[in-house]
């Protein structure tokens, strides 16, 4: 796999000895984790390691971290999968875990990364996801990111006994799809919003 490298942060496939205490207090975190698992169940290090060893084993499921270029320090995690190889497409989940790292812009930097790594080394045609409509840093970090709205999910949540939206979000391998179907889908974004 090439270096996968900007401004501010790098990433690379993380190992058993990055799940630290401090990283691991990240899934701890009740905000941070207000919108990551939709499963609401506790993530401990012996289940994280788990389905890193089967996604990986599987070959559909592959977590990477995201590290801090200045230090070397994991900052974040980045999840591409699980990969549908016959449609070629993939969910793409980044997580900036460290608070000392968060609201910097450095999600976008991450996503980024995720999008060529997942064009470039898995050959995926289609990346896609959805968040919370509340979550308006998520849908802020991945648009800026070169993702594109491109639906609503009405009540798809339940969140303290009110139905929230669903923003359904892609981004889109240029190698499979023309200038012209990207340019209608982004002018197609407002009515999603």
């Amino acid at each position: 796999m090439k270096n996968y490298q900007s401004e501010r942060v790098f990433i690379k496939e993380i190992e058993i000895n990055d799940f630290t205490d401090r990283v691991m207090a990240w899934f701890e975190d009740e905000e941070l984790m207000r919108y990551y698992s939709n499963s609401r169940n506790s993530i401990t290090r012996e289940s994280l390691l788990q389905s890193i060893a089967d996604g990986k084993k599987n070959g559909n499921v592959f977590t990477f971290g995201i590290y801090d270029n200045t230090t070397s320090v994991l900052i974040g995690t980045l999840k591409l999968g699980p990969i549908n190889h016959s449609q070629k497409i993939s969910d793409l989940v980044a997580l900036i875990g460290d608070r000392d790292f968060l609201g910097k812009g450095l999600a976008v930097e991450a996503i980024k990364l995720g999008n060529a790594l997942a064009f470039e080394e898995y050959d995926i045609r289609k990346l896609f996801g959805g968040m919370y409509e509340s979550n308006i840093p998520s849908i802020k970090a991945y648009t800026r990111a070169g993702w594109i709205i491109e639906g609503r999910l009405k009540g798809h949540y339940l969140v303290e006994g009110k139905n929230e939206d669903r923003i359904l979000v892609g981004c889109f391998n240029p190698a499979y799809f023309t200038t012209e179907e990207l340019a209608k889908l982004k002018e197609n974004e407002h009515r999603y919003i």
